[in-house]
Parts: C-alpha cells; sequence; structure tokens
C-alpha cells in the first residue's frame, strides 16, 4: 500500500470520527466525560458566600411554583420539598454535555440518596419519556427523572442545557451552573453539606 492512499485512508477515518463525535451524542459525550476528567468542568462553588448569608438570589414561596411530574404521572411541586435542599438538573436526551455529566451526578445521588434533608430532581426538559428511560437503562443510572409540568421559571432555567441548580431549605438559590460540569468531587458534597447546615 503507498503512502498516498495510506494517508488519504488516515484522513477519511479522521474525518469520519469527526463527524460521529459532532453528530452522535453519545459519542460527544464520552469524549467531554474524557475532557471532565482533566479537572477544568468542576462547578464554581462558593461557601464563603454562602457562610455569609449571600445568595444568587432570594426567591420566596412563589419560586417554589415549579411542577414536575415523575414516570408514575405523579405531580410534584417544589413547594413539597420546601425543608430540603433541591439539587436540580435540567437536561435532554440528546444534549451531549447533559449525558457527559449524568455519571457524575449518579455519583452524586449515591452519596445522599438516602438522605431526607436532599432532594434530587432530574429534569428531562423535553418531557421524552420513552427516550429518557432508554437512555438511563443503556447507562445503568438510576437517577429520579421528572418531567416539566407547566412554566419553569425563568430565574432557574433560561434555555441553556445543561443547567443546575441547588436550593436551599428555604427555596433560596444557592447555586446555578449553566453547561457542563463534574459533580462527582469532594468539593460539592461540602458544598451541599454546608448548604444543608444553614436552615436546621
Amino acid at each position: 500500500m503507498n503512502t498516498k492512499l495510506m494517508k488519504r485512508i488516515s484522513n477519511i477515518a479522521f474525518i469520519a470520527l469527526l463527524l460521529i463525535i459532532v453528530f452522535v451524542p453519545e459519542a460527544k459525550a464520552t469524549v467531554q466525560q474524557g475532557l471532565m476528567k482533566t479537572g477544568l468542568f468542576n462547578p464554581n462553588l462558593n461557601i464563603e458566600k454562602l457562610q455569609d448569608s449571600t445568595r444568587i438570589s432570594k426567591l420566596p414561596a412563589e419560586g417554589f411554583k415549579m411542577e414536575v411530574v415523575d414516570k408514575t404521572g405523579r405531580i410534584v411541586s417544589l413547594k413539597d420539598l420546601k425543608g430540603k435542599v433541591v439539587f436540580i438538573n435540567f437536561w435532554a436526551t440528546w444534549c451531549a454535555p447533559c449525558i457527559a455529566e449524568m455519571p457524575s451526578i449518579q455519583k452524586l445521588y449515591e452519596t445522599f440518596k438516602d438522605n431526607d434533608d436532599v432532594a434530587f430532581v432530574i429534569l428531562e426538559a423535553e418531557g421524552n419519556k420513552e427516550k429518557a428511560d432508554r437512555l438511563l437503562t443503556k447507562k445503568k443510572l438510576t437517577l429520579p427523572v421528572y418531567y416539566p409540568y407547566g412554566t419553569i421559571p425563568t430565574e432557574f432555567f433560561r434555555g441553556r442545557l445543561p443547567t443546575t441548580v441547588i436550593l436551599d431549605k428555604e427555596g433560596n438559590m444557592a447555586h446555578i451552573t449553566e453547561g457542563m460540569a463534574d459533580y462527582s468531587g469532594h468539593d460539592i458534597v461540602d458544598f451541599i453539606n454546608e448548604v444543608r447546615a444553614m436552615h436546621p
């Protein structure tokens, strides 16, 4: 095999790989998961601001109007979760960065799933239940997935996927990350524990 032919084959293979990464969400997610392991995508957590009682925003009771529906069709209002630290992740089945961060969210969920002070709302923003179920089954994820029911407040979600919001027990927004992040580290566990301790 001559050098020109080998070069052409390798160029075609490289272009094909790039196309797969660009157009196949799961392939793109795999690459992004590798990038997350470099530490470049850690959420920007500010415990000092929490300790100074400074929040990104104060959301009164009406901030809890968002309602979601679980797999069984049961409607859950965020008002029902008041008194808990609430980790909300907005995602979609076609969103590669969302898929990339899911295993790290699963790890965080495993840490707190038996803790009555913390609730997880993994909100598939488009309500695509069948596709979401297939994806989670394939990835062996046991996250509590919900779907939108009514309007999502713009304070929580401005349309960028993924978006993650952490509310304290009184419904104050303690954290927001727009874009992919790694939630598998000790820093996020410490942060959630700090938020839990703020309102005994």
